[in-house]
């Protein structure tokens, strides 16, 4: 590895040119034009998610007038858009307000250290030829996502060496992939195999969904006819507005009755699913889950495909546990086998925490596992730091397009104010720590030891509310008492 460079200094340094740092990307330019900013983005290429995931019929998992960007309105006819339309919608955006010139790509960044004698942070990203290049800034800005891209999460299944056909995780899914007119077995039962199975089966022989427990899932028109309508007889900034806040409060109303009343909306799903399926499916053992509604996150099929699969034959579901894979599939406990050609592991993601950047303040190490979430945006005794991180119950960029206006808001207070310095920091003995998230799926269980904590009040405290972080982050006052301002002498 190659010595690091001498150090560029910016404003604001942003960290990954997916949605969220397109979207911060917008922001900062309009609300603070006169900070100056870059994004390092570890790979060659601008979307993020939206450019990783390949698999086939990927597609976004909520409605993109919400998905959207609150600055941009979205103008096609489909409000669950399919993976290379979002990516479209994406890069245009960094085109248009000449984000994508603020951009180093292959810049991976590795490790970031803050002084408070110079009220600076330095930055070390590992370039594709293995060079460090050193940058200093007044403020980082994560916008990295929250899992890692090298690889998803597969369990160590038995036998899986023994298995003489093609396995592969649907994040690491390659074009060369051939599934047509072959028996396919999808392992799994949230989002990306409720989008898998429905679109593998146009082509294959007979697709499997092999789930050990059902999941909540809801069928939903895959254009909002209200939103089209509003469209063709408004201008498009107004009638992106209106939709959105109707698919908001929509969502907040269908959340807050799944936690008032989860029996009754539990009730409710399954026999909105029965009616899908009109009995061509055993709907209490495949799709009758054991826990309450978003206790997990619900997974959305556009006009019912994964139901329609199912109906006329070329898919269906499975509900039990793998004993072994064979040469031939998968022997289960049950007894019984699936013959595949092809398997696919949609077993989820493996989470990680700020990109695994290493992290220390004045010499310390951080972990973010030991400290507690301030406005699900920053850290405790982190100065000058946010992250980016989206909404678990509705749409991931509704929650990052307010923490980059905040973000905004407090870069402009610090300068009007002449400091230098912001630190969050609890003081108050009486805020309990409690896990960063409550959802109960593997992917978070397997990994949420190493995110930072919530409190148990705010502004320490995760709503989960986009009107409540609205009225917080966009109108309440900045400086809150928790937060600690400070002006080290500039060197």
């Amino acid at each position: 590895m190659s010595p690091v460079s001498s150090a560029e200094h910016l404003d604001v340094l942003v960290v990954g040119a997916g949605l969220s740092g397109i979207g911060a990307g917008y922001h900062l330019q309009r609300r603070c034009p006169g900070k100056h900013y870059a994004i390092l983005e570890g790979r060659n290429c601008i979307g993020g998610t939206w450019d990783l995931f390949r698999y086939p019929g990927i597609r976004s998992d909520s409605d993109m007038y919400t998905l959207g960007y609150s600055f941009r309105p979205w103008r096609h006819d489909r409000a669950i858009a399919d993976g290379p339309t979002i990516l479209k919608y994406v890069r245009d955006t960094a085109r248009d307000y000449g984000i994508d010139q603020k951009i180093r790509f292959n810049h991976r960044v590795k490790r970031a250290t803050w002084s408070s004698e110079t009220a600076l942070w330095t930055v070390e990203a590992e370039q594709a030829s293995g060079d460090l290049v050193r940058f200093t800034c007044n403020f980082l800005f994560m916008c990295s996502g929250y899992y890692n891209y090298e690889a998803g999460y597969t369990p160590a299944f038995p036998g899986a060496e023994r298995f003489q056909g093609r396995i592969v995780h649907p994040q690491k899914w390659t074009e060369d992939i051939d599934y047509a007119g072959k028996r396919v077995v999808v392992i799994g039962s949230g989002a990306t195999a409720v989008t898998l199975v429905p679109e593998l089966a146009k082509t294959a022989a007979h697709v499997t969904m092999l789930q050990r427990s059902p999941t909540y899932i809801v069928a939903r028109p895959q254009e909002d006819a209200i939103a089209n309508w509003l469209r063709r007889h408004f201008p498009a900034s107004f009638a992106y507005g209106v939709t959105r806040w109707k698919n908001v409060l929509l969502g907040m109303l269908f959340y807050n009755l799944c936690r008032r009343a989860p029996e009754r909306m539990k009730q409710k799903i399954i026999q909105l699913v029965k009616q899908e399926l009109g009995g061509a499916c055993d709907v209490e053992r495949h799709f009758t889950p054991r826990y309450n509604p978003w206790d997990q996150r619900l997974c959305l099929v556009p006009n019912g495909d994964l139901f329609v699969a199912l109906k006329q034959g070329k898919a269906a579901v499975v509900t039990d546990q793998i004993e072994t894979f064979t040469e031939r599939g998968l022997q289960l406990s049950s007894g019984a086998e699936l013959e595949a050609d092809l398997i696919v592991t949609a077993t989820g993601l493996n989470l990680q925490v700020l990109g695994d950047l290493q992290l220390s303040v004045d010499g310390r190490q951080i972990e973010p596992a030991r400290t507690m979430s301030y406005k699900g945006m920053m850290f405790s005794d982190v100065p000058n730091f946010a992250a980016a991180f989206g909404y678990t119950n509705a749409s991931w960029t509704l929650k990052c397009d307010l923490t980059c206006e905040y973000v905004c808001r407090l870069l402009n207070y610090m300068e009007q104010h002449g400091y230098r310095q912001c630190t969050p920091h609890n003081d108050d003995p009486a805020i309990a720590a409690t896990p960063w998230i409550d959802f109960t799926s593997g992917y978070v269980q397997r990994s949420i030891d190493r995110f930072p904590k919530q409190g148990s009040k705010a502004p320490w405290r995760l709503y989960q509310n986009y009107a409540l972080d609205l009225l917080n982050l966009r109108f309440a006052a900045v400086d809150d008492g928790v937060m600690r301002f400070s002006s080290p002498a500039a060197r």
